[in-house]
């Protein structure tokens, strides 16, 4: 049996790779340990389901935080994914079979947690025929279902392999948000992101607003993996020329001596020049620190996305 705990068994695609030196964190990043009685009761309701979480298999730094306000990402079709990016933690393989009970119990868990907004994110499917979307759209619906109050964030995979036709699939389930990850900027992606394509996941974005308007695009990088700001700046206008509403900019940090190297911490400061030009593109919602993760506050994030577009929309409707 394969062992996840095992750096080479997770990582089989990396094992080879020469060791990447792990920097010091600089004071900003430091977080606190995970515990108390709040993280203690969410890692029990994972457990009693039986769920994967994003937290624990990317090693997310805000875990302790989240929750112990009882908020988590909810990985669903299992903890193996097809693809092997350089920056992930997430473990690499053949993944199992899908689980068609897994909707049934992410729906009872978000109903036990009580949450208003819950993120649910996957591993790449690549192994089946439509990636997933199905799975996503029944577990949409098992959620609304047992929470009807609940808004629903996911954060998907690329569908790279999959016809065009297994989006419309996901936006039919009315996700509130529909999340995909460029990750970093195109001139990387050959090394951090080699299973993917850069404009294949910005038409895939683009794709959502053209079937369902009425849904929030969100989508996410990643700094410090040696991008430079006017590429930056780059995936910024091509995100509004998708029409995307929410841009989240974060810290890579990397998970292991086999993962792909820091380039350099950015600044506080800098995060904060990033979060100023992307308000300035248009965006209704952009979160850009040094902890900003996908799902890092989300719901709080969903409720100011919310509003800005009800803001947004008034002002249009006001004469000049």
């Amino acid at each position: 049996m394969r062992d996840l705990k095992i750096p080479d068994q997770r990582h089989p695609e990396k094992a080879h790779r020469p060791d990447n030196a792990q920097p010091k964190k600089p004071s900003w990043i430091r977080v606190k340990a995970p515990g108390g009685q709040g993280y203690a009761e969410t890692r029990k309701t994972m457990r009693e389901h039986n769920l994967t979480t994003v937290c624990e298999e990317a090693g997310c730094p805000n875990v302790g935080e989240c929750w112990s306000q009882g908020h988590a990402t909810m990985m669903i079709m299992g903890e193996i994914c097809t693809r092997g990016c350089t920056f992930c933690n997430v473990a690499t393989g053949r993944p199992d079979a899908l689980d068609v009970f897994e909707p049934g119990r992410v729906a009872d868990a978000v109903q036990k947690l009580g949450l208003n907004h819950v993120v649910i994110t996957s591993v790449d499917r690549d192994d089946l025929e439509d990636g997933g979307a199905e799975h996503f759209a029944q577990t949409i619906r098992a959620v609304r279902h047992r929470s009807p109050g609940t808004t629903i964030e996911i954060l998907t995979p690329d569908f790279l392999k999959c016809a065009p036709s297994v989006l419309e699939t996901v936006v039919a389930a009315k996700p509130d948000v529909f999340n995909h990850n460029l990750e970093t900027v195109p001139g990387l992606y050959p090394e951090v992101r080699p299973g993917a394509r850069y404009f294949h996941s910005l038409r895939l974005l683009q794709r959502v607003k053209e079937i369902d308007p009425s849904i929030f695009t969100k989508s996410g990088i990643m700094v410090g993996l040696g991008e430079q700001r006017p590429q930056v700046l780059q995936v910024m206008d091509d995100l509004r020329s998708a029409d995307v509403d929410f841009m989240t900019i974060g810290q890579y940090l990397q998970p292991s001596s086999k993962h792909h190297r820091i380039d350099t911490f950015v600044t506080p400061e800098e995060f904060a020049s990033y979060e100023k030009a992307a308000f300035g593109k248009g965006f209704l919602m952009v979160s850009a620190t040094p902890l900003t993760r996908s799902s890092y506050h989300a719901g709080d994030d969903f409720a100011r996305l919310r509003d800005a577009r009800e803001r947004r929309l008034a002002a249009a409707a006001t004469p000049a």
